[in-house]
């Protein structure tokens, strides 16, 4: 432990804190984000078929393959970062995320080296699974351990707004992209550009993550009192495991619905250009990366709970609604109003979404317990949801499919969000369980 605290620099400045989060989030999500955008190209690349619905289930259903990986890279490097440092464990899943991207940047094409081609996309994704199982709870754990008391909404908020900034640059490199190259080029090698691009900022988060500051709750918990305390700590807390993956099963809908797969849902349901779709997902996600900071501050303000509450209840009832007026009316504009409602919605319910997640657990478990319910939430809700929704369309016969999956999430996460405790004026989160550990003494 005095190894740990030699390593802290203490002069760093709050605001080098949280831009190390959000510039170490980026590649993570950034990735995620352009392969999800760029599907309708590299399902043609990789993974060809005589059917174009048989290719876009294998490509979509390889994008969900990630989310596989996802929990046992939450538990495994939760442990990690509980028990080593947040500093640690931030640096080392950037790594990994680098080499993931590096992997899926320089693939070569089925036509190339045929089935070794969708295999690299499949080994990379496992691993970018299993890195960002792990980056979501370090780096929750770590912005809301570094934030005043005051201001952990505000702090927190930057894990989602990270995503916010990282989603939208995804859009805009794809739109740019898109628009500079003949579609030839595009198909042949121009795709590869927004990855290599995502590929360039491993290396700056790796720089900027060496200069963190471990946080002082980590410091103060005692090594000693958290061996063999996982599964009693686990079993103390599963009201609020359980709570919170409900929560987090309808914010891992909107995510990779609302933020992910509508360019594609504009293109093969609205027929509507890749561009125009990418021009309305951009704008929408600047709606969203603006409020979630807002309505993180606001909820160090009002609590956590009505800002929760008060976001996915018009949710609830506008997202049916707003997918069926603009697949009977599909136009630009139609679509560019419904990303502007749901993202602005998204936005708001996730300006404290990871701090009220963070407020619920004691730090000698705190990125391992964030890293379980993110990532069973996402592996079971979020990363099939552009699989599952596709498998609705066609199972269904309606376009709108996925506005019931929608629905039904966010319907959980407003049940859920009512059985949580709202700590927006707890004095201090306090680093150590005291119940847990007197039953790890029995």
């Amino acid at each position: 432990m005095d190894a740990i605290r030699k390593r802290a620099n203490p002069s760093a400045p709050k605001s080098l804190q949280i831009a190390a989060a959000v510039i170490g989030n980026a590649p993570e999500w950034y990735d995620f984000i352009i392969f999800g955008f760029l599907t309708v190209v590299i399902f043609k690349l990789f993974f060809p078929t005589d059917s174009q619905y048989a290719s876009l289930l294998l490509t979509t259903a390889t994008f969900g393959a990630g989310f596989l990986m996802r929990p046992l890279g939450g538990i495994l490097l939760g442990l990690y970062a509980d028990r080593i440092g947040r500093k640690a464990a931030l640096q080392l899943i950037i790594g990994l995320m680098t080499i993931a991207i590096a992997m899926i940047t320089f693939a070569p094409p089925f036509a190339a080296i045929g089935i070794g081609a969708p295999l690299i996309i499949l080994i990379a994704r496992l691993l970018q699974g299993l890195a960002t199982g792990g980056e979501w709870g370090c780096s929750t754990a770590f912005l809301i351990e570094t934030a005043p008391r005051h201001q952990r909404g505000f702090y927190g908020s930057w894990q989602m707004g990270g995503q916010g900034l990282a989603l939208l640059a995804g859009a805009l490199v794809s739109f740019l992209v898109t628009r500079s190259f003949a579609p030839e080029a595009f198909e042949n090698w121009g795709w590869r550009v927004p990855f290599f691009v995502g590929l360039m900022i491993g290396p700056i988060g790796l720089y900027i993550r060496r200069y963190l500051d471990e946080t002082e709750a980590f410091l103060e918990l005692c090594p000693g009192k958290q061996e063999n305390l996982f599964a009693r700590t686990i079993v103390s807390h599963l009201r609020e495991l359980l709570v919170c993956i409900g929560l987090y099963s309808g914010g891992t809908i909107s995510f990779y619905i609302v933020l992910l797969y509508m360019p594609t849902f504009a293109t093969t349901q609205l027929h509507l250009p890749f561009t125009e779709a990418l021009i309305a997902q951009s704008i929408g996600l600047g709606c969203f990366a603006l409020l979630v900071p807002l309505f993180g501050a606001l909820s160090d303000r009002i609590g956590r709970k009505p800002i929760l509450i008060g976001a996915f209840l018009p949710y609830l009832g506008l997202a049916y609604p707003l997918f069926a007026w603009v697949h009977a009316n599909p136009s630009f504009t139609n679509l560019l109003t419904m990303q502007c409602v749901l993202c602005s919605l998204h936005g708001a319910f996730s300006g404290p979404f990871a701090t009220v997640l963070a407020e619920q657990f004691p730090a000698q478990i705190r990125s391992t317990a964030i890293g379980i319910i993110a990532n069973v939430a996402a592996t079971l809700f979020g990363g099939f949801a552009p699989f599952y929704v596709t498998w609705l369309i066609a199972a269904t016969g309606s376009p709108i499919a996925p506005a019931f999956y929608l629905t039904l999430g966010v319907a959980a996460s407003v049940l859920s969000a009512c059985f949580l405790i709202d700590r927006v004026h707890a004095s201090h989160l306090s680093p150590v369980d005291s119940a847990i550990i007197n039953v790890g003494a029995e």
